[in-house]
């Protein structure tokens, strides 16, 4: 008598991104044996390393070439390959290519990481043009101004998180803040033209910008949810997600329109999409595509609707198109950031997080920062505290949740000193 038939073999290219090696394993239970491609000079693979080679098989290929990577014996036989992270999406598309498996091209992975690039084949594929201009330094910011006018958008070519990213309203703002960005060896910044938000699109107590997640397989487009969000802080930092969004119908079916046609003019013919939608008074327009599962959207998709957008990547990367998503939701799910101000610089007291667990309607709380942890809002969205993870029957519901998140909390934090600069207003 002969056993089951193996699992196919999946290499998870891994380091930061939006999927735990747990939740990669626990999305891969019967369908994928996972191996973690690890490089060890990275500090997240590096803190984590031991951790994962005791949940599952583990290629180390810390200072490997494509080549000795190829060969190495965990990477014989592969099915698929995929990553959850922006940082190795160019190394993964490098191997699919070699490896004839399906996953973004070349081009296509250029252009989900090049912002600059990425506005380029938006504009000549007639979906939209937005002024934009790469920087390389002081001296070439008032000729990209001068195309691209003020306010602006100034962030790096290539990042996530919202990190070194702040709006601009004036020349001398914009040249002080990219002289704070720079940093020997930080690459380029793109400046571009700021979309103006209408905030009564999404509703009042929202913010005025969704995300599209998509799964693409053999150029075959499904979108599986429309995010809603929480208004940014300042400068440009999200404060948390919301599964459903509240779009109408109308805006929803313009907006789903607007991100299908941007991943066509972007080439992407498999793996998953993250597409920030900003709702502008002349309607939807496209502020960047991910090509990669959207930071902590797949926990909320799964609450809210049980669909599970960790397997619909494996599945994608195995060239298979996966299943349907139920379209009927159980609850209206979120994810709520703890945001310090922008001119703190450390956190003095977090105290009500006990308190805050026992509220109906709180999962939970997860937590990144204690008394004393240093704080800098130029780390973009990861500036945060915490998460408050939590869902409600409607979206009136979870507004209210969020507003206990404030009153329940007693969070205290160290300011500079008065008169010195902590970034734009």
């Amino acid at each position: 008598m002969t056993g089951p038939d193996p699992l196919p073999r999946v290499a998870v290219v891994f380091d930061f991104g939006s999927a735990t090696p747990m939740s990669i394993l626990a999305s891969a239970r019967g369908l994928a044996e996972i191996v973690f491609l690890c490089d060890r000079n990275l500090p997240h693979v590096r803190a984590l390393f031991d951790d994962i080679r005791t949940l599952a098989r583990v290629c180390d290929i810390t200072g490997l070439t494509d080549d000795r990577i190829l060969a190495a014996p965990d990477c014989a036989g592969l099915a698929g390959i995929t990553t959850f992270s922006e940082s190795r999406i160019a190394r993964t598309a490098a191997l699919a290519e070699r490896l004839g498996l399906c996953f973004l091209d070349r081009r296509a992975a250029a252009a989900v990481t090049d912002k600059y690039t990425q506005r380029r084949l938006l504009a000549e594929a007639g979906v939209q043009h937005t002024e934009c201009r790469v920087v390389r330094d002081p001296a070439g910011l008032d000729t990209a101004l001068d195309t691209v006018g003020l306010p602006a958008v100034l962030k790096p070519r290539r990042g996530a998180a919202s990190a070194r990213t702040c709006t601009v309203h004036t020349r001398q703002e914009a040249a002080a803040q990219l002289r704070a960005f720079t940093v020997p060896g930080g690459g380029e910044f793109v400046v571009e033209r700021l979309l103006p938000g209408d905030p009564s699109v999404a509703g009042r107590e929202w913010a005025d910008y969704v995300s599209v997640e998509s799964v693409i397989s053999h150029g075959v487009i499904r979108h599986v949810e429309v995010t809603g969000k929480f208004p940014l802080a300042p400068p440009l930092r999200e404060t948390g997600y919301v599964v459903p969004s509240t779009l109408g119908e109308d805006m929803r079916a313009r907006v789903l329109h607007l991100a299908g046609a941007a991943l066509v003019a972007l080439g992407i013919r498999h793996g998953i999409a993250h597409t920030e939608v900003k709702l502008t008074p002349d309607g939807p327009r496209i502020i960047e595509v991910n090509g990669r599962l959207g930071g902590y959207v797949a926990d909320l998709v799964r609450r809210a609707r049980g669909f599970d957008l960790v397997r619909a990547a494996l599945t994608v990367a195995l060239g298979r198109t996966g299943d349907t998503a139920a379209t009927t939701y159980r609850r209206h799910a979120f994810q709520y950031f703890l945001t310090p101000p922008m001119d703190a610089v450390a956190v003095r007291r977090l105290d009500g997080l006990d308190d805050l667990g026992r509220v109906p309607g709180i999962r939970f709380v997860e937590t990144f920062a204690e008394p004393g942890t240093v704080l800098d809002w130029r780390r973009g969205t990861l500036t945060y505290l915490g998460i408050v993870h939590g869902s409600a029957p409607d979206h009136p519901g979870v507004l209210r949740l969020v507003d206990l998140v404030h009153r329940t909390l007693r969070i205290e934090y160290d300011h500079p000193p008065r008169g010195a600069e902590s970034g734009p207003a």
